[in-house]
């Protein structure tokens, strides 16, 4: 089974690499190749293990080599931010609708010319939800929700989640799309996403750093942590199609299960873990733009698709930071409970 990561060497990316690594089966199969595609070149550790083939560039002008063999399961993580997105809408529309459009065109080309049938799983948002004047979200979000998003990232997401139903309604395709939360603690450096600061106002305290918290501490967001967001992940990607208990039903995109907590909530936390000195370090300096954007999405959203596939979100935020704490001693410089 040959399988491709697109955004192999973001975040989620090399979570998900990880763990096909680990387990060198999917979905029962042993596999043969794993294909990391990413315009940043992935780390020495992985290139070295046997399984590995790399493909770097421009997703766009690298398609020959991604689909130089027949590929079985495609992961489709790579994307432009949100706040970036918003700067610079030109860059979000090439590396979120035109790459992608370019991605489900070549698996459906393999087979249409007598190949495997490609599973794509696409990782899409909960920024596809916002509130609109006629269509305000209700106090909880589901899969049936018309999405109606306030930012170009959650426009663009919302587009290519349609595409891929469509390529699957035709036959092009197996397509899976899962809604990610906000996925934090995310250890390393921010980057241009508009909730980067939702793992910054963590893990920088946690490493003694100072940090700013750009919107009110009442907000309300929906997380997952690292590891549920891969669990998930993979459990749709591996799930039989089919109406039955545990089966994935039909094109609808799945949410990933989601912990509602407020900003708040997650500074007491840093206090229950690292005491008022960590949480000191934490400034809140309100930046309008960002808060639009943040505020925009639902926070609250019923699990009841997600727990028929066996997933549940964490249990609480306290456990998102022990798992952090656990997966990232090495960045944590300051005391700990």
């Amino acid at each position: 089974m040959r399988i491709v990561i697109t955004g192999a060497s973001g975040f989620v990316g090399r979570l998900l690499a990880a763990a096909l690594l680990r387990a060198r089966t999917f979905d029962g199969e042993p596999i043969s190749r794993l294909v990391l595609a990413d315009r940043v070149a992935p780390d020495v550790a992985r290139v070295s293990d046997p399984l590995v083939e790399v493909v770097h560039g421009d997703l766009v002008e690298c398609l020959d080599a991604v689909f130089a063999e027949p590929v079985d399961v495609l992961f489709h993580l790579a994307a432009a931010v949100s706040a970036e997105c918003e700067t610079d809408f030109d860059l979000g529309m090439h590396a979120n609708v035109d790459t992608t459009r370019a991605l489900l065109e070549a698996a459906r080309a393999q087979s249409v010319a007598g190949g495997p049938l490609v599973r794509v799983v696409f990782s899409s948002s909960l920024a596809v939800h916002g509130s609109d004047p006629m269509l305000p979200l209700p106090p909880i979000v589901d899969e049936s929700t018309p999405p109606v998003p306030q930012s170009s990232y959650g426009t663009q997401k919302l587009i290519c989640e349609h595409l891929i139903a469509d390529f699957t309604r035709r036959g092009f395709l197996d397509g899976r799309v899962v809604r990610l939360m906000t996925v934090a603690v995310r250890p390393g450096k921010p980057n241009a996403a508009a909730s980067g600061f939702l793992s910054g106002i963590i893990r920088e305290p946690l490493a003694g750093l100072p940090t700013t918290c750009p919107v009110r501490p009442g907000l309300r967001v929906a997380l997952s942590s690292p590891r549920r967001t891969v669990q998930g992940i993979l459990r749709v990607a591996e799930a039989r199609r089919g109406t039955g208990p545990g089966e994935l039903n039909g094109r609808m995109p799945v949410h990933l299960p989601a912990l509602t907590v407020s900003v708040a909530d997650m500074l007491d936390t840093l206090r229950q873990m690292a005491g008022d000195a960590a949480v000191d370090l934490v400034s809140i300096s309100p930046d309008p733009a960002v808060e639009a954007i943040v505020a925009s999405w639902p926070a609250v959203f019923d699990n009841r698709r997600a727990a028929a596939l066996g997933l549940r979100p964490d249990p609480n935020f306290l456990s998102v930071v022990r798992d952090h704490l656990a997966d990232h001693a090495d960045a944590v410089t300051g005391p700990t409970g």
